[in-house]
């Protein structure tokens, strides 16, 4: 008797509309945090504030895991629990930690988001650096941004209607520490559940900016904050390290990545668009010239970086790099941070 191996069943593709949502939402949210910084840091100390927010990040969706997942979805070996210390070093707290002390020093928000957005180029000086040899368009593109990165630093810094010069180049610092982190992060022993990742890297990096402000002599007094402060931060919470991540996450698993990527150089844009809108800062021609440069030099280096073929689980959708699919050029010249 001959008995028919029944063929698998593909995967149904998910509603167009839906990714478009999902797509909307991390445009729209993950452009607006700049925005949500500069409104708490306005009151509220910025290391200590940012500690509140990634920690309880870390406890509202730790706990949502444990009840789709129990408690032995949260378990992590030593070595994978440096690995997410790591991250939370390089990206909690050395990136989006600067990022909020050079927003209370008078860095504008959209500026800000402008000068994070160079942390694709970065990664391909990185894997140059490393004996990688990117193709020509990367390194037409990395060029291009930093004669972006002039145009908004040397130009826009400093003059009438510009911005601090100083708070600038901290956030330069703090997108350099984002790209290495984002760099290093497929090399690491992590958790293969992504969202585990992100739990602890978001726990570590919390702790380490209470840490940092407690030492640094900052002062939280939650009574003296306003419903405005509280709001911001609140959103941050909420929207920000868990709405939109969790559709980032979404969106790795059923679009296309060069479809995924574009909120790379869409999110500087909402960035700048909220800062004018709703905080009044100035845009400047630096500030249009500059960023209109680092947002086309970021979105060719990600045309460039075409997406190598991703190892898939067996449900279906892809693996991300940093949980356990193959790391390609483009995994990591994308890679964000999820804790933002």
């Amino acid at each position: 008797m001959t008995h028919t191996v029944p063929a698998p069943v593909a995967k149904a593709a998910p509603a167009f509309g839906l990714v478009l949502v999902a797509l909307g939402i991390v445009y729209v949210v993950w452009g607006s945090t700049y925005l949500a910084i500069r409104i708490v840091v306005e009151q509220a100390p910025p290391l200590t504030s940012m500690g509140l927010r990634y920690s309880t990040a870390a406890l509202v969706l730790g706990a949502l895991l444990r009840l789709k997942g129990g408690v032995r979805r949260l378990r992590l070996t030593r070595r994978q629990a440096l690995g997410t210390a790591f991250l939370g070093l390089m990206l909690p707290l050395l990136g989006n930690g600067m990022v909020s002390v050079a927003e209370n020093l008078g860095a504008p928000s959209g500026v800000a988001a402008l000068l994070i957005a160079v942390a694709p180029l970065m990664i391909v000086v990185f894997r140059f650096a490393e004996g990688d040899r990117p193709r020509p368009l990367s390194v037409a593109g990395v060029l291009l941004g930093f004669a972006g990165l002039a145009v908004l630093v040397l130009v826009g810094g400093g003059a009438v209607g510009g911005f601090p010069v100083g708070p600038a180049l901290l956030v330069m610092f703090a997108s350099t520490c984002w790209a290495f982190g984002s760099y290093v992060q497929p090399r690491l022993w992590l958790p293969r559940d992504v969202f585990v990742t992100t739990v602890y890297e978001m726990l570590f990096g919390g702790l380490l900016l209470l840490t940092v402000g407690r030492l640094s002599g900052e002062s939280f007094t939650a009574a003296a904050y306003g419903a405005r402060t509280w709001s911001a931060l609140g959103y941050l919470v909420v929207f920000g390290s868990v709405v939109a991540f969790t559709s980032y996450v979404w969106l790795l698993a059923n679009a296309p990545i060069s479809f995924v990527a574009t909120y790379a150089y869409v999110n500087p844009v909402v960035a700048v668009f909220l800062g004018w809108l709703v905080l009044g800062e100035h845009v400047t021609w630096a500030v249009v010239a500059g960023g209109g440069i680092v947002v086309s030099a970021v979105a060719l280096v990600i045309s460039a970086e075409r997406p190598r073929r991703r190892t898939t689980k067996a449900g279906g959708g892809p693996v991300p790099a940093a949980v356990g699919g193959e790391p390609g050029p483009v995994d990591e010249v994308c890679a964000e941070d999820p804790a933002r």
